[in-house]
């Protein structure tokens, strides 16, 4: 009789290891197999949650078919103790295991609310989105000048979320004033600015920043990111240009920047330029008379005075010979890779066209014509409307 009941316990024994076994392995296999959900979704872990709070609201999501495996699979991989505050993208069919190592291994939200700081050259915008998983775009949410305007409520409220990520978007042709006073008017980050970075030293970007960045570190960063694009258009330029230095290239990159906003043409501008000091030629170019009288420190906002276009400062280049004494703006690389590599041309004029671009010529009777055509526009449009 014990020899029987002892046989039926250690076959039941072995029966229930053996289903224990089977349910490990189909635990497993859950685990790791593709998960359930069909589109993507946003899941924002909030500061101080847990595995099971996470677990519930996958879900009820729909991400994952069984809170309690996602829980012990967790365990099992030890890293249930790792879970990271932040929103985070779940991709359709991915892994409960697939989705441990997401919301476990930090780093910077993969989705949620996005607040971009926007650059430009005659205004600071501040711009709230938000990732929407169906299309993977950004809506915008809110929108305010960031140094003129009240912040909208939209703005305040996600700025006290701790999953908020943050980038600030630097337009080429800025100035280093303009992006020193966008930084200094950000609360989040700390640390003063003890003198503006030298003109033309900032590489225009997007960089990602969190509160408590140091704005002299970031500074530091836009400028690190400049001398190796600076290096490179420099050590690759084109055989014979008239430039001896290249701190020379930077300069003319940034009047190529602020003449042009067409990509197609700034190698036609830059060829212009480089004709004319080829040909001992003065640069006669707006924009460095515009530099001369605001130093990059404020936006002028009116048209040029033949008075200043006669005033000699060290940028008018109506007035002195070859490129000014420093940079008028921060170029980008585009323009950099221009004033390397200009087109081949006879250009030595350029006249805004009244498309955007600018139509070149060779010779003074041409670009008089082209001025003409110019002047028509301006005029027209001068004109008030009829309704």
């Amino acid at each position: 009789m014990w020899r029987s009941l002892a046989s039926n316990m250690i076959t039941m024994l072995v029966l229930g290891l053996f289903m224990l076994g089977g349910l490990i392995l189909w635990g497993k296999t859950q685990f790791t197999a593709a998960g359930p959900l069909d589109a993507a979704i946003c899941l924002r872990v909030e500061r101080g949650s847990n595995m099971a709070r996470v677990s519930r609201k996958l879900e009820a999501e729909g991400a994952v078919s069984n809170a309690a495996i996602f829980r012990v699979g967790a365990d099992y991989s030890e890293k249930a103790g790792q879970l990271k505050a932040g929103s985070f993208l779940v991709e359709p069919g991915i892994s409960m295991e697939g989705i441990v190592d997401q919301i476990t291994q930090g780093g910077a939200s993969t989705c949620g609310t996005e607040v971009v700081y926007r650059v430009g050259v005659t205004r600071v915008m501040a711009q709230v989105r938000e990732l929407d998983p169906s299309t993977n775009r950004f809506v915008k949410k809110a929108e305010f000048n960031l140094l003129l305007d009240e912040a909208p409520e939209e703005y305040t409220s996600v700025t006290a979320q701790g999953d908020t990520r943050y980038r600030i978007a630097m337009a080429e042709g800025v100035t280093s004033w303009q992006v020193v006073e966008t930084l200094k008017s950000l609360d989040m980050l700390e640390g003063t600015v003890a003198e503006i970075p030298p003109e033309g030293m900032l590489s225009p970007d997007s960089y990602d920043i969190v509160p408590g960045m140091v704005r002299g570190d970031l500074l530091a960063k836009m400028q690190e990111r400049q001398k190796l694009l600076i290096a490179a258009a420099w050590e690759g330029r084109a055989p014979g240009l008239p430039l001896e230095s290249p701190e020379e290239l930077l300069i003319l990159a940034s009047i190529i920047e602020k003449e042009t906003g067409v990509s197609e043409e700034r190698r036609q501008v830059s060829s212009v330029f480089i004709n004319r000091l080829n040909r001992g030629m003065r640069l006669q170019t707006d924009p460095t008379v515009i530099y001369g009288i605001t130093e990059g420190k404020r936006i002028l906002g009116r048209g040029l005075r033949r008075s200043e276009l006669r005033a000699a400062t060290p940028w008018n280049t109506y007035v002195i010979q070859g490129l000014p004494i420093t940079p008028i703006a921060n170029p980008g690389a585009a323009s950099l890779e221009a004033a390397a590599h200009p087109d081949t041309t006879e250009y030595v004029f350029f006249v805004a066209d009244g498309t955007g671009g600018h139509a070149f010529a060779t010779t003074l009777e041409e670009h008089n014509r082209n001025v003409a055509v110019w002047r028509q526009i301006e005029a027209q449009r001068a004109q008030p409307s009829d309704d």
